[in-house]
């Protein structure tokens, strides 16, 4: 006999208020139907009421976890209507705190996944190293969540040479950190049994629904804005982009492994070959003329798209934010069928869901 159980919007098993209406037989999950829209803030609608500098402010807080990133994006958008060049040490700066930003966000995910399967003492240990990238981010910005980085043409602060040091040393301590991390989730049969078949999303399926990011290359689909369509400088560095085939939710995890390394190759290159020069055009009130732009960006869970209209005034004609999770959220109800309730909870965070940026 069938059965439909609800899970949410509010329920233990979930970061966020998401809505899941499974159709269950015995255990096993048969059909499932995900219903989101229950934290909207009017971020668009704001935007259009606040002049550039604070539109800054506001999208940093779409986000808690890829502030960084909403922040970048718009930039670019407002830099490219203006016809700004942003100055390289700025690009480099910003690159520095968006592949701490990718780091943090992994590390936090990674920690959250041991979680959910039971798996307590590698969360506490995951989440202890991540507190280094955070203290890294704080040493460099003076915050440790929305990091204020990004001014219209360029970045907010400069980096010293001290904090340029204390940025390589915190790099090498996570690199060796993540060889102990990398070797347990790799290897524990209890994460194994958890994770291997399950939530499986075939590639197929993963280009059908137009899913990005981490998730999109852990079903072996090959793709990354920072490489395909490169911005701030991305093309002045060496990096690869992992691909996994096993379509998983063991496959998430390793391929979140797998860019933490990456990301690390990135900062220290920006690092060592961080240029001499300014690192913004002033952070006077830009004039900004009548125009539009799309820009796109690879935020830490994925493929991020703004459009920015303006109209020759001091605010936004219009904004429009297109999201990771608007793209993976598709993916849920297909993973869910043929797998178990007790499996519901892992398969929904598997995406890195994030409903504060969707439901913005």
């Amino acid at each position: 006999m069938s059965y439909t159980i609800p899970i949410g919007p509010y329920h233990p098993a979930l970061e966020e208020p998401v809505h899941a209406r499974l159709t269950v037989d015995g255990e096993r999950i048969t059909d499932a139907k995900v219903f989101v829209g229950y934290n909207h803030r009017g971020i668009e609608k704001l935007a259009q009421e606040r002049n550039f500098i604070q539109t800054l402010v506001l999208v940093e807080r779409v986000c808690g976890i890829c502030s960084h990133s909403h922040a970048l994006t718009y930039a670019m958008c407002i830099e490219n209507i203006m016809g700004a060049d942003v100055p390289r040490r700025g690009q480099y700066i910003r690159v520095i705190v968006e592949e701490l930003e990718r780091i943090h966000s992994h590390l936090l995910w990674l920690g959250i996944a041991c979680h959910i399967v039971g798996h307590d003492s590698m969360f506490m240990q995951i989440w202890n190293d991540r507190e280094r990238t955070m203290d890294t981010l704080e040493n460099l910005t003076g915050n440790r969540v929305n990091y204020a980085m990004v001014t219209i043409g360029g970045a907010r602060r400069d980096i010293s040479d001290d904090q340029r040091r204390d940025l390589l040393a915190a790099m090498d301590d996570l690199e060796e950190k993540m060889g102990a991390i990398t070797h347990y989730l790799t290897t524990d049969k209890t994460l194994a049994m958890r994770t291997k078949g399950v939530g499986v999303l075939t590639t197929e399926d993963a280009v059908r629904l137009g899913t990005v990011g981490p998730h999109a290359r852990a079903s072996g689909v090959d793709m990354d804005v920072r490489r395909d369509a490169p911005y701030c400088c991305y093309d002045e560095f060496e990096f690869d982009v992992p691909v996994e085939h096993s379509c998983d939710v063991f496959a998430r995890v390793v391929i979140r492994v797998k860019e933490i390394y990456e990301s690390i190759k990135i900062i220290r290159q920006a690092a060592d070959l961080l240029p001499e020069g300014p690192i913004n055009l002033g952070n006077k009130m830009p004039k900004v003329p009548a125009g539009e732009f799309v820009a796109r960006h690879e935020a830490p869970r994925g493929h991020l798209v703004y459009k920015v209209v303006t109209d020759g005034g001091q605010t936004n004609h219009r904004l429009s934010i297109h999201v990771p999770t608007f793209k993976t959220a598709p993916t849920v109800p297909v993973m869910l069928v043929g797998n178990t309730v007790a499996d519901a909870g892992l398969i929904v965070a598997s995406i890195d869901p994030c409903f504060s940026c969707l439901d913005r």
